[in-house]
């Protein structure tokens, strides 16, 4: 005779004991944030699609490379920037600085908390949601969207100046 049925929360709950018995990998959480992401391109996609809007069929290489920097751009600044820290601060703990401009926070709490704050301090993790928000952006309005491209692009560019010119004080000061 087959036992009670189990609800989804023990289901997941067994997963994440199988999957790594010795560490605490929140499956549920990463699901419900997965879930969220899936749910947001599909509700985009609706809501574009019955305002009569049509994503972008092809990129040119130019605004390619926008996007990329903007992507970039972007997902540094709100995994890693002091100003957007009170964003993170539900689901993080400050620890110091990390890189130049940047902080370095540890994750804190479990499940549905500790997933989020996982994601919102990796920049490499946030960079599928901000691309597809900035695409979201571009089958809205594509002349903002450049726009915010171009400008994301100009500080990501910037940042690098930044670091070349400080590598280039470093090996020309007085006293070398």
């Amino acid at each position: 005779m087959p036992g009670k049925p189990r609800t989804p929360r023990e289901v997941v709950q067994e997963h994440e004991h199988r999957y790594a018995p010795d560490a605490d990998r929140p499956l549920g959480g990463y699901l419900a944030v997965l879930s969220s992401f899936g749910t947001g391109v599909v509700g985009a996609a609706l809501a574009a699609r019955c305002a009569g809007r049509r994503a972008p069929q092809d990129l040119s290489t130019r605004e390619l490379v926008l996007l990329t920097l903007a992507t970039h751009k972007l997902s540094r600044m709100v995994s890693k920037d002091a100003v957007a820290s009170p964003f993170r601060a539900p689901f993080t703990r400050y620890t110091g600085t990390s890189a130049p401009a940047e902080v370095a926070e540890e994750v804190r709490g479990k499940g549905l908390r500790h997933a989020v704050g996982e994601l919102i301090t990796c920049p490499f993790c946030l960079a599928p949601w901000v691309a597809s928000a900035l695409l979201v952006l571009r089958a809205a309005s594509p002349a903002t969207a450049r726009t915010c491209y171009s400008g994301l692009a100009a500080v990501a560019g910037s940042d690098f100046l930044q670091f070349a010119y400080a590598a280039a004080q470093e090996r020309h000061s007085p006293g070398d």
